[in-house]
């Protein structure tokens, strides 16, 4: 745990903490790296094939590994240190960005090493995410944890804005992907360096429950964790509009490689400023409701986006998206972490990483498989209408998250 320099819950009280600095500096710059990367790869795809089925099988590529290891990857979490996991994890994002770039130098005319590469990501992600994510309460108090979260979600998307706008910029100037992949072993290096300086007091972990399925049975109990990260999960998973970001920027609005950029980190943008919002007002009451409300405009706005023609409006439109999908991640990643004694985080949460890694990557699946079906813009479309859809059902199935008058969860029964 940090040492004792003092704490409050609102105003910038986690950054007091040296490890907590350390922490966010570390996961900025492994974001960067990723989000770089990952704009390159969807049009270094989008570029070679022409098909938006390809821009799904991306995403899918990088999820199946999660789905087939997040059992092991929460329990290696709670068996062993989370910050040596991570300097690991760190190093090889650097040889996977280092390949990448190697295979671009030599020549891609099929997308099938690209695919291979990603599915070694996929890997990676696997082991990365449950460890990160139950990384953050050992480097600051319990009291500052709600502000933590606020603020590390500002860094996250901070670096989800910077890191698409400059993969675009540089890919849209050197007229191919190579530099933008320098760039991110130069990020995940800079991501191993901070995660050496920090630093966590020794502190006991009680046994850990034995079973690599503990965390499917404490969500099972705990009805209002479950429905907020399944809530998150159907619909980011329904109507998520990232993955055809390539196809809009190319063939709807007509904006190329740096409007690309521009689009993917819009959302960020709203992102930042929700949580810079909530790292000073957090959601004192009925954060269920508001969360349900917040995810309803999510798929509302991810519908204005797909009908726009206009730059402008989309770009509003993706902001908007941000700025609600960042109420539900807030309010489901203290829910997690709060709610979840130390000895099982990790397993917690690995079951939430492949939740998240649900609606984020099989959602980029699910949007390119239905484009190449519909088309790119009825896709998005019909894809915010069953966010809407979705978001009525939990509201019926999960009473006490619509109910609940506090960020705490109910006791598991």
């Amino acid at each position: 745990m940090a040492g004792n320099e003092g704490s409050n819950t609102t105003g910038n009280a986690a950054f007091a903490y040296p490890s907590f600095r350390f922490y966010m500096g570390a996961r900025a710059l492994v974001t960067a790296a990723s989000e770089m990367q990952a704009v390159a790869v969807g049009w270094q795809v989008y570029s070679i094939t022409g098909k938006a089925l390809d821009l799904g099988l991306v995403g899918l590529a990088q999820f199946l590994p999660g789905i087939l290891l997040f059992l092991v990857a929460g329990h290696t979490a709670d068996r062993f240190p989370r910050r040596h996991i991570l300097r690991c994890c760190y190093v090889a994002f650097a040889a996977i960005s280092a390949t990448l770039f190697a295979l671009t130098l030599h020549g891609l005319h099929s997308v099938m090493p690209v695919y291979g590469v990603l599915l070694l990501n996929g890997v990676v992600r696997a082991f990365n995410t449950p460890a990160s994510q139950a990384f953050l309460p050992l480097v600051v108090p319990e009291d500052v944890f709600p502000n933590a979260v606020a603020w590390g979600m500002s860094v996250f998307q901070g670096a989800q804005i910077l890191g698409p706008v400059i993969g675009g910029a540089v890919y849209g100037i050197a007229g191919n992907a190579a530099p933008v992949y320098a760039g991110s072993v130069l990020c995940s290096a800079g991501a191993f360096v901070f995660m050496s300086l920090l630093r966590t007091g020794t502190r006991a972990r009680r046994p850990a429950p034995s079973g690599v399925i503990e965390g499917l049975r404490y969500l099972w109990r705990t009805k209002m964790v479950l429905g907020a990260i399944s809530l998150d999960m159907f619909a980011v998973l329904l109507g998520g509009a990232v993955a055809l970001l390539p196809v809009f920027a190319k063939d709807v609005l007509h904006v190329g490689a740096g409007g690309l950029g521009v689009l993917r980190g819009a959302p960020g943008i709203g992102a930042v400023l929700m949580a810079l919002l909530l790292a000073h007002r957090p959601l004192a009451r009925r954060p269920g409701a508001v969360m349900l409300w917040c995810v309803a405009g999510f798929g509302l706005f991810t519908i204005v986006f797909g009908l726009s023609r206009n730059m402008a409006l989309s770009l509003l439109a993706l902001v908007l998206v941000g700025i609600c999908d960042m109420v539900s991640v807030v309010v489901r990643h203290t829910l997690v972490q709060v709610a979840t004694p130390d000895e099982m985080r990790g397993r917690v949460s690995a079951v939430n990483s492949v939740f998240i890694g649900a609606s984020n990557e099989v959602g980029q699946f699910e949007s390119g498989l239905t484009a190449a079906w519909f088309g790119a813009v009825p896709a998005v479309i019909l894809g915010g209408i069953g966010t809407l859809v979705v978001v009525a059902v939990w509201a019926t199935l999960f009473p006490d998250l619509r109910r609940a008058e506090h960020l705490q969860p109910n006791s598991p029964e």
